[in-house]
């Protein structure tokens, strides 16, 4: 017997699809998204509905704004997938993808998050 390695997403009538088939195949966002990357949804954006069920749940969870990782959270879909669905709304100009400390800009804006991520596991 398999064992599948990421659940299967109902589709109303048809069965089963598999996360991948969300997006097409497409395995590469066209924006850097770490998992504490912010999105939240552009206010020009609010009477649009999207075909896309995913691209609409991401504008309702991101009226305020969420992580990548809670974005994942809510989807239940395997990360790289949410990268694309999530670039997807971005490029459709349904959300904002809010700039994160990157690799190249310097380690004392890593530091100064990590003692923020620290501080926020004290306080569990």
């Amino acid at each position: 017997m398999a064992v599948e390695a990421f659940p299967l997403q109902p589709v109303e009538e048809t069965g089963f699809v598999r996360p991948y088939a969300l997006t097409g195949g497409r395995t590469k966002a066209n924006y850097h998204l770490e998992l504490e990357t912010l999105i939240s949804t552009r206010t020009t954006a609010l009477l649009a509905v999207p075909e896309q069920i995913e691209l609409q749940v991401i504008m309702e969870e991101c009226r305020t704004p969420q992580s990548v990782a809670e974005i994942v959270s809510k989807l239940r879909v395997p990360l790289g997938v949410a990268r694309v669905l999530i670039s997807d709304a971005a490029d459709e100009g349904l959300v904002t993808v809010h700039r994160t400390v990157s690799g190249d800009e310097g380690a004392e804006a890593h530091l100064m998050l990590m003692e923020r991520v620290l501080s926020g596991l004290r306080r569990l």
